[in-house]
């Protein structure tokens, strides 16, 4: 069983918002796969359902954004999980606008409802952050999160969301780079590239080639001893 949490602040005032993004895929989740409708249990609404035949609880804790860990530990506890069975769905402000990014275990950066989840759950679980965009100052911050979407956004944000649980497969059996390339393309990005084999260390290529050019030993006895002699004298001697 896996528990896919989107964050979010419960009440119809926020629904909108962009801190509330967290919410919002976990309901196109929801939707899409035929889930069982919103109930109450754990201090949050759930929704139970299957995804590439693994059972998955959907939530949305209601204890507000910085309490969301209580909600997802309690469930955990209740279904015996571990961190490593748990996806936290949230807002990235460090990210650009429809930008995703998704790992195990990392820092909070910030993120009250990520720092509670710490506390409850452990550090050790799956993190899909949705890049918001920053509002380009510190001050800025409270309002842009707490903001509606605007209408413009909706050109990125209704397709990742569909995209996402189009894709939810993926996020199931962890293929998480294939999910990204996926959400990219839906929202008019470039697919993520792999990684750059890292170089060796040592000399650079061209230094490796010269070196590699020149022979190592010269012959000191033979026939080809005797020509080096004749063409170069006997240097060094």
């Amino acid at each position: 069983m896996l528990i896919f949490a989107g964050l979010g602040n419960p009440g119809a005032q926020y629904a909108g918002n962009r801190h509330n993004i967290g919410f919002m895929a976990v309901d196109e989740i929801q939707r899409r796969h035929g889930f069982s409708p919103w109930s109450k249990k754990f201090k949050a609404l759930i929704s139970e359902g299957e995804i590439g035949g693994e059972r998955v609880l959907l939530m949305k804790p209601q204890t507000f954004m910085n309490l969301s860990g209580e909600a997802v530990g309690e469930a955990m506890r209740f279904y015996k999980l571990g961190p490593g069975q748990v996806l936290a769905i949230y807002d990235e402000l460090d990210l650009v606008a429809g930008k995703a990014r998704i790992k195990l275990g990392g820092g909070h950066g910030g993120h009250n409802g990520i720092k509670s989840l710490d506390a409850h759950c452990g550090k050790d679980y799956r993190r899909l952050r949705l890049g918001i965009g920053h509002p380009g100052s510190k001050e800025q911050v409270h309002n842009h999160v707490l903001g509606d979407f605007a209408k413009a956004d909706r050109l990125w944000l209704e397709p990742l969301l569909e995209a996402l649980a189009d894709n939810a497969e993926m996020l199931v059996k962890g293929e998480d780079s294939q999910l990204l390339n996926k959400l990219a393309l839906a929202t008019g990005s470039k697919p993520e590239p792999d990684p750059a084999p890292a170089k060796p260390a040592g000399k650079s290529h061209i230094r490796q080639t010269r070196n590699n050019a020149q022979p190592k030993i010269l012959p000191t006895t033979g026939p080809m001893a005797e020509m080096l002699k004749k063409l170069f004298g006997n240097k060094g001697e």
